[in-house]
């Protein structure tokens, strides 16, 4: 594992979780070249998910592309990289528990969206708004009723 700081090679482990539904290990890494900290992640790559896109393109599901969409949709709010990272695992395993490994992109923005507006509304329109693809403010507008009510 390299450092995202120094990019050395060599680290420690300081400290070792395993997910609650055991699918993921968490590990808090000490660089020994610089002394920060860092996390890495495991997790069993099983299933290779297909996602269809709106404009009928094939491509394979890449959960850091997820993540980076999510990542956006909280810039500036108070949701924390720990609820971002849930919400990715949690999307991740409701596709692979699915029937098919062929989804399409909407459903995929349809479960993060939810799981958004449960957590910050902020987030969720600005998730909604690309996902949505919202036009004008009229579309905002909507969403916005929706939202209060």
């Amino acid at each position: 594992m390299t450092c995202p700081y120094c990019k050395s090679a060599d680290s420690e482990v300081v400290e070792t979780r395993v997910s609650e539904d055991g699918s993921n290990i968490r590990r808090r890494r000490t660089c020994v070249s610089c002394g920060k900290r860092y996390t890495t992640y495991e997790r069993i790559e099983n299933i290779t998910l297909i996602v269809q896109k709106k404009d009928g393109k094939r491509e394979q599901f890449d959960r850091e592309k997820l993540k980076s969409g999510v990542m956006k949709a909280c810039e500036k709010t108070t949701v924390s990289m720990e609820s971002i990272n849930n919400i990715v695992d949690e999307t991740e395993r409701e596709l692979m528990s699915g029937e098919s490994v062929e989804t399409d992109a909407k459903k995929i923005g349809q479960i993060v969206a939810a799981r958004l507006k449960k957590l910050d509304k902020i987030a969720y329109i600005r998730f909604a708004s690309v996902f949505k693809r919202f036009v004008d403010l009229e579309d905002f507008e909507k969403e916005l009723k929706k939202l209060i009510k």
